[in-house]
């Protein structure tokens, strides 16, 4: 079968559905495990004890991330939580430094103290979660 059997129109859909695959596979990965997407995983319950508050520092924060929960204490004794899924597409963030949480997949950074963008591509701060400490262990309520 030459190449004059190929129905022409066929031969482009099938061109574009493979790259198109392609497209979304690498985007899957993008960022390697840290940055994945955690849309599979339902978010915890309230009651959910999520570890010790000494093990958020002052000035920076803890990430849970199997728990999709970042918790921050911007001043000594003050907890803020927020959902550790970046608002701008999804990926997990994976660390808090320098003021910021910040997620490895685009670059974007949100401040400790409300979640609000520090930096962009995001748009739109992280969702705020509440939480309790009691008896040193940080709990979502």
């Amino acid at each position: 079968m030459g190449n004059e059997d190929i129905d022409p129109g066929i031969a482009r859909r099938t061109a574009l559905a493979a790259v198109g695959a392609g497209l979304v596979a690498g985007c899957s990965t993008y960022g390697g495990g840290s940055g994945t997407s955690s849309a599979a995983a339902p978010p915890p319950a309230a009651g959910t004890e999520l570890g010790a508050a000494g093990d958020v520092p002052v000035g920076g924060g803890k990430v849970f991330a199997d728990k999709q929960v970042v918790v921050t204490q911007p001043a000594a004794g003050t907890f803020a939580a927020f959902s550790a899924i970046c608002t701008h597409q999804g990926c997990t963030v994976d660390a808090v430094a320098d003021g910021t949480i910040n997620c490895p997949c685009h670059g974007s950074k949100f401040k400790i103290a409300d979640g609000s963008v520090a930096n962009g591509p995001a748009s739109r701060a992280l969702e705020k979660k509440t939480v309790t400490v009691a008896n040193g262990k940080i709990t979502l309520a």
